[in-house]
């Protein structure tokens, strides 16, 4: 009886709060990070993450403390968040543009529902990871690795070089590309950021440069009280100023206002202040075990058509701990930059999220932060993300109702990314029919309402388990059931490979998934985790079930 009793008050509440604002729909604020797993305060990932602002805003709202991403890959993440549609449904999987996918172009985009419905619809940053512009009411900045390195001149682009303080062979000169193998100036790159304007590297001048999508430009570094933003800093200065100015106009609309950070994605790159914040002989590495990978089948040549695909995370792994004298010196030192970064994005959001607080916006705006996927470090002898296990597919969801959320909650019922969509239109009063066509998907998510309402709630519509797909070969592309899958439950993983090959682990146990209980398929929950993933893909059977 008082559970409903505090759902009912927690509902009159919110009324309340929508009435103080003359009914008018709430403000939407969707902040995401890229490539960011567990190393923050709230989550637990690290112990020695400094994310202030990610816990104010935790302690402000409600956090998913099982929330994973649909595709451990950045553009096939992103799409499914914004179109509210599995991977597995839209066939698309990998980092082909979403645009050029018939489902997803006659799919109503999250920004084009809320435009729809009356919201001036406003972004900057990486939020897709192939954007449309005319998709907005205004979009303000593209996407920026920057600051990259560049040895030799810069405005030609063929020189784009790992960080200077990074050895061989972690430090190659390949040009920045979504598939170079781990390295050039974007996954081989990490260190502060400093003076190196009149550094040399092999007889010829180190500087910086921004890392746009539509070219480079130069970044100016002369110390860290003089020098150019990064693009990060842009985008968190430029939000918070929108929020300024719309809080100064007589414009009565709700805004839907998204903004992107990049950090922590390679390059990792940030402020020398963030590095000085994590000492390097006191870093902590990841609990790792050795020989973990051997139970695993993720870097075997048969999951795989191509030895990129198969050895991407493997190869930049090895080639961090060959470039130093010490094995653990490179994890040291990437481990270093990677919370670096961590807390300087950290500092990023804090600012966006004082503007509203700051604001007359403050009771009526809806608060969202997510990343795309995880990264390892380390793990099962990996550096990068597009992995089925914890370390890649676990991200941070917190989400924060005024007159709705209780401070400081925590859920513990697995969601995903898929969920963001149908939570933003139920919280709206928004309809969730997305559908443009007959060519269209539905929404494959479900509302979190009912657990910001209740996080401890046993009625919920949404499935008992998180679904990530992992993609596996070019030939494979039109072929849901050819890829690799994940389900998370509260307590366990199961993973089958297009090959056939399974893992299985207790969670609840074995929080790093060290042991594999499934060889012989004996394993009695075994049976149980494929129920529910034939479920979660229903009609779709993935094809490791097969064989």
């Amino acid at each position: 009886m008082f559970k409903y009793f505090k759902i009912f008050s927690i509902l009159f509440l919110f009324n309340l709060v929508c009435e103080k604002n003359n009914g008018q729909s709430p403000n939407i604020v969707l902040i995401i990070v890229d490539d960011l797993n567990d190393y923050t305060e709230i989550f637990n990932g690290h112990p020695q993450a400094k994310t202030p602002n990610i816990k104010k805003l935790a302690n402000s709202g409600v956090s998913f403390l099982k929330a994973y991403t649909n595709d451990p890959m950045c553009g096939p993440s992103r799409a499914s968040m914004i179109s509210g549609v599995y991977p597995h449904n839209s066939l698309n999987f990998w980092q082909e543009s979403w645009l050029n996918n018939e489902s997803l172009v006659n799919t109503k985009t999250i920004i084009e529902k809320f435009q729809e419905n009356g919201y001036d619809v406003i972004g900057s940053g990486k939020i897709l990871h192939h954007n449309k512009k005319d998709l907005w009411n205004e979009y303000k900045h593209n996407t920026d690795f920057g600051p990259v390195a560049y040895k030799g001149n810069w405005q030609k682009g063929k020189k784009g070089i790992s960080h200077p303080d990074v050895p061989k062979p972690y430090r190659t000169e390949r040009m920045v590309g979504c598939c170079n193998m781990n390295g050039g100036q974007i996954d081989g790159s990490f260190g502060p950021l400093k003076n190196v304007q009149n550094l040399q590297l092999e007889g010829e001048q180190l500087s910086w440069a921004y890392g746009g999508s539509r070219g480079y430009k130069e970044f100016k570094y002369n110390s860290e009280e003089d020098r150019d933003l990064t693009p990060d800093e842009i985008n968190a200065k430029w939000a918070e100023n929108k929020i300024n100015q719309l809080a100064e106009s007589n414009v009565d609309s709700p805004f839907f206002l998204a903004v992107g950070f990049l950090r922590p994605h390679t390059p990792l790159i940030a402020p020398k202040k963030y590095f000085d914040m994590y000492p390097l002989e006191d870093i902590q590495l990841a609990n790792i075990l050795e020989n973990d990978k051997d139970d695993t089948y993720f870097h075997m040549e048969d999951q795989f058509e191509t030895k990129e695909r198969r050895t991407r995370s493997i190869e930049s792994y090895q080639n961090l701990i060959k470039s130093y004298d010490d094995p653990k010196e490179g994890l040291r030192r990437f481990t270093q930059a990677y919370l670096a970064c961590v807390s300087a994005v950290d500092d990023n959001i804090g600012q966006v999220v004082d503007a509203i607080d700051n604001s007359k916006f403050k009771d009526n705006t809806i608060i969202v932060l997510v990343s795309d996927h995880g990264w390892t470090l380390g793990e099962k002898e990996h550096t990068y993300k597009n992995s089925p296990w914890e370390e890649s597919t676990r991200i941070p969801m917190t989400i924060r109702v005024p007159g709705m959320t209780k401070p400081n909650s925590k859920v513990n019922h697995p969601v995903s990314l898929i969920d963001v969509y149908p939570t933003l239109l139920d919280l709206a009063g928004i309809d969730n029919n997305t559908i443009k066509n007959e060519k269209g998907k539905p929404l494959d998510g479900y509302s979190l309402k009912p657990f910001l309402l209740d996080p401890k709630t046993k009625k919920w519509d949404g499935p008992e388990a998180a679904l990530t797909v992992v993609y596996s070969s070019d030939k494979n592309k039109n072929k849901p059931a050819n890829h690799h899958y994940s389900v998370r439950t509260k307590d366990w993983r199961y993973i089958i490979y297009e090959s056939g090959k399974e893992e299985l682990y207790h969670n609840e146990k074995d929080p790093k998934e060290w042991d594999n209980l499934v060889f012989g398929k004996t394993h009695p929950k075994r049976n149980e985790m494929v129920k529910i993933l034939k479920e979660m893909t229903y009609p779709m059977i993935p094809n490791g079930l097969k064989k």
